[in-house]
């Protein structure tokens, strides 16, 4: 198991927001993290990058405990962050932006921008210049040039126009193929499942079901996921 996420407990202040969430992701495998707005999503990923540290339970990658982990000792072990809002770089251009945190290993910069062709027309201009797609593009890229063992997106296509979550998808399934182990939250379940290989559910911050993709029922649906 590359991930394991156990009852953890996270706290925001004295605000309690993670009651008890278990998780976990396999090697190879794309595991779809769904529950409606504000029931824990983020704060779970937050929790397993260290950026805010559960109180209680147990985070362990590659079969290591993370407890006591700084954040940027978590991106090491090979944890690629693509983050809310994306927080690409503004003022450096699309190549810097790439080469900023870049590791060793099969993703280089090339291959990134065979990912994404649209970086590699825009290499040289500055981040700030660029749409919301082509910025989500471009958090991908930086965290594949991170070399990571998993690839965690959060909302992966959040806002974005329908030709460019087309794209996007289309490079989650192309990392799928390769093996690549995939955390990813994202509302659009018609584009989400068929790329999972299993859903956790978290609803008021607890994990309340998981499962298959085919398992996932329109009564599950309707009482977890529905407006």
């Amino acid at each position: 198991m590359l991930l394991e996420v156990s009852a953890i407990e996270t706290f925001y202040g004295a605000s309690q927001a993670l009651f008890g969430v278990d998780l976990r992701v396999d090697d190879g495998e794309v595991v779809a993290l769904m529950g409606r707005n504000g029931m824990g999503k983020t704060t779970t990923i937050r929790s397993i990058c260290r950026l805010n540290p559960p109180r209680a339970g147990a985070v362990r990658f590659g079969g290591r405990d993370l407890a006591g982990m700084r954040a940027f000792r978590v991106a090491r072990l090979g944890v690629g962050l693509v983050p809310e809002g994306r927080r690409c770089f503004p003022n450096l251009t699309v190549e810097e932006n790439l080469v900023a945190a870049a590791r060793p290993g099969k993703w280089t910069l090339a291959r990134v921008e065979e990912l994404f062709p649209r970086l590699a027309e825009r290499r040289g201009q500055f981040a700030s210049t660029l749409s919301g797609g082509e910025q989500q593009m471009l958090a991908i890229g930086r965290a594949l040039m991170t070399n990571p063992r998993l690839l965690i997106l959060d909302e992966a296509t959040e806002g974005l126009a329908p030709v460019i979550r087309h794209d996007i998808w289309a490079s989650i399934r192309a990392l799928k193929e390769e093996g690549q182990s995939i955390l990813v939250v994202d509302k659009t379940m018609a584009e989400l499942l068929p790329v999972a290989d299993r859903c956790t559910i978290i609803e008021k911050g607890r994990t309340v079901w998981d499962g298959l993709p085919r398992d996932l029922s329109e009564d599950i649906r309707d009482r977890y996921l529905g407006v």
